[in-house]
C-alpha cells in the first residue's frame, strides 16, 4: 500500500526521498497550487494522482485526460501523477504539452469525463499544481476538492488493477481548428500577441493567423520557461505595459496577451490602453445582446458596476449575476442558470454555444473579441470601449498573506465593513448601499463606486479591487484613503505585488 503523505519532510534527505511530501495548504478552493520541492514532492504527486483515481472511481468514471504545461519540472510531475493515476486503475489519455483549454476541449474530443491538467498557470517558476474536474466542460469547486484532499492526506487511497496509458497525437491541432471555425476575419487587422514565452506561445500565433488575422505580431512566442522577462500574466502591469508598446511600435489594432495556460486573455487597445477583461466581457455582451435578446451574463465580483446599469443590456432584456470568483465558480454558475457567457475580469471568459464549449480558453475569446471587430467594421476596438459608461476601475492588487490566515484576516475585514454599514458610516463621505458578502467583502456605494477585499483562491495573497465612477483620482483615493488603511493595521498582511 501507498504510504498516507506527511507534512514535515524536508528536501535533500533520506525521508524525503522515500516518502510522500503533501501540504494541506495546497488544495485550494478549486485547483491544486503548491511550491514544488517545499511543500510536494513527486511522491507526493503520486499520492495525488492515486487519490484523484481513487475519488472519480468514486464517481463512478476512471477515464481521464493528462496535459502538462511548459516548466522545466512540469513533465516529471505529469509522469508521477500518471503513476498514481494507473495505480488506481484508470485509463489515462496523454495529450503531451497543452493548454488548460486544450484539456478541456479533449475531454469532448476523446469522450473522456475526467480531465487532470499540470499547471501552475500564471504562478511564478517554482510554483506547480493539478486543475482537475470530472463533468466536462466543469472543474472541481470546494466540495470536490475537500473530499480528494481528505483522501490524499489520510491516505485512503484504493489501488485497482487494469490502468491503462495511452499517448494520444494529434489534439493540438483538432483544439485549434474547433476555435478557428468560431470566426473568419474579414477586415484587415494587425494584431500584437503576446505568450510571456509561456506554452501558448505554441498555439496562439498559428491560430490568430488562421482566424484570418492579416498581420499577426509575434511578441515573446518562444518557449523559454526561464521566463526572462516576465510572468505569463496578462494581468500584471508589466506585461501589459510591453504588449501596449508593442502596439504603438507596430501601429497595430489591438493586442492580445495569453497567460501561461492558456485560458486567460487579456486586451491592449488600438491607442495601447489596457482593457481588463470586465470592460471586454461589457463590450462584448453590448454587441453580442441584439443578436441573442433575453440572454443572462455571469461576471465575477471583481467586476465592474456597469453591467447592472447598462442601457443596451437593459434594452435587449438582458440580465447580469454578480457570482464568486474563480473560473472554476463561474464556469459553473454559467453552466447551471444556461449564460450565454461568463466574465472574469482576471481574463477569464466562458462563452457556451453557439460562441464556445463553456470552458475558459484565451484564444475563444479572442476569437469573440475578433468577431465583435469585424461586425463592427468601421469601428476601432478604441471606440467600442469609448461606448461604455465611465467607471475607473484599478489594477488587481495582491498583498502577500499566508494562507493559513488569510480567510480570517478577511472575515475581520467584512466584519468592519458591515459594522460600518449598520452605523450609518461613510466611506469618503459616501453613504454605503450595499455590502456584498458572496465571496469576501465587495462595498457598493451610494454613487456607484465600489471597493473589493477577498482572499485569492490559488495564492498566498488577499485580492483588492477598487472602482470609482467619478475619476481615476477618486479611485486611487478609495484604496488609499479607506482600503489600504484598513488592511495595514492588520500584521498578517504584507507588502503589495503592485499598486495604484
Amino acid at each position: 500500500m501507498f504510504s498516507t503523505p506527511r507534512a514535515d519532510l524536508a528536501p535533500n534527505t533520506l525521508a524525503y526521498e522515500n516518502e510522500p511530501l503533501v501540504k494541506a495548504t495546497g488544495f485550494r478552493e478549486y485547483d491544486a497550487r503548491w511550491l514544488f520541492g517545499p511543500e510536494i514532492n513527486l511522491l507526493g504527486v503520486q499520492a495525488l494522482g492515486l487519490g484523484l483515481g481513487t475519488y472519480i472511481h468514486e464517481l463512478g468514471q476512471s477515464k481521464i485526460v493528462v496535459g502538462h504545461d511548459f516548466r522545466s519540472y512540469s513533465l516529471s510531475i505529469k509522469q508521477a501523477l500518471t503513476l498514481g493515476l494507473l495505480a488506481a486503475g484508470c485509463e489515462v489519455l496523454d495529450i503531451g504539452l497543452a493548454l488548460s483549454p486544450v484539456a478541456y476541449f479533449a475531454q469532448f474530443d476523446l469522450d473522456a469525463p475526467c480531465v487532470a491538467m499540470v499547471t501552475a498557470s500564471h504562478n511564478e517558476n517554482g510554483w506547480t499544481g493539478v486543475k482537475m474536474g470530472a463533468q466536462r466542460p466543469l472543474t472541481f469547486g470546494p466540495d470536490e476538492m475537500g473530499r480528494l484532499r481528505d483522501i490524499v492526506l489520510t491516505g485512503a487511497f484504493k489501488e485497482r488493477p487494469g490502468g491503462k496509458l495511452t499517448r494520444v497525437d494529434g489534439v493540438r491541432e483538432r483544439y485549434v481548428a474547433d476555435v478557428v471555425k468560431r470566426v473568419q476575419v474579414r477586415r484587415p487587422l494587425k494584431v500584437v500577441c503576446a505568450c510571456g514565452n509561456g506554452t501558448a506561445g505554441a498555439f496562439a500565433p498559428q491560430a490568430l493567423r488562421d482566424m484570418g488575422v492579416a498581420v499577426v505580431v509575434e511578441m515573446d512566442c518562444e518557449l523559454d520557461w526561464t521566463f526572462p522577462k516576465y510572468n505569463p500574466n496578462p494581468e500584471d502591469h508589466v506585461m501589459l505595459k510591453a504588449m501596449a508598446e508593442q502596439v504603438k511600435i507596430f501601429e497595430a489594432d489591438l493586442a492580445f496577451g495569453f497567460d501561461g495556460d492558456g485560458d486567460r486573455c487579456g486586451v491592449v487597445d488600438d491607442e495601447g490602453e489596457e482593457i481588463f477583461a470586465d470592460k471586454i466581457g461589457l463590450m462584448l455582451a453590448r454587441d453580442l445582446a441584439p443578436h441573442h435578446p433575453g440572454a443572462t451574463f455571469v461576471v465575477d465580483v471583481k467586476s465592474t458596476g456597469l453591467y447592472a446599469t447598462d442601457p443596451v443590456l437593459e434594452a435587449n432584456g438582458c440580465t447580469t449575476v454578480y457570482w464568486k470568483t474563480g473560473h472554476s465558480y463561474i464556469k459553473r454558475k454559467s453552466a447551471e442558470i444556461g449564460a450565454l457567457a461568463g466574465f472574469e475580469k482576471s481574463g477569464h471568459f466562458f462563452l457556451n454555444e453557439p460562441l464556445g464549449r463553456g470552458y475558459d480558453c484565451g484564444l475563444t475569446a479572442a476569437a469573440a473579441v475578433l468577431a465583435m471587430l469585424d461586425r463592427n467594421p468601421d469601428k476601432k476596438l478604441s471606440d467600442l470601449k469609448k461606448a461604455l459608461p465611465v467607471a475607473y476601475t484599478s489594477l488587481t492588487m495582491s498583498p502577500h498573506c499566508a494562507d493559513e490566515v488569510k480567510y480570517q484576516v478577511v472575515d475581520g475585514v467584512v466584519k468592519e465593513y458591515q459594522a460600518l454599514a449598520a452605523s450609518g458610516g461613510t466611506i469618503l463621505g459616501r453613504a454605503i448601499r450595499d455590502v456584498i458578502t458572496v465571496n469576501g467583502v465587495r462595498v457598493a456605494l451610494e454613487d456607484g463606486s465600489w471597493v473589493l477585499v477577498r482572499a485569492s483562491s490559488n495564492k498566498p495573497e488577499i485580492v483588492v479591487v477598487v472602482e470609482s465612477t467619478r475619476s481615476e483620482d477618486d479611485m486611487r483615493a478609495l484604496f488609499r484613503q479607506d482600503v489600504k488603511p484598513r488592511l495595514a493595521k492588520r500584521p498578517d498582511v504584507g507588502a503589495y505585488n503592485q499598486e495604484i
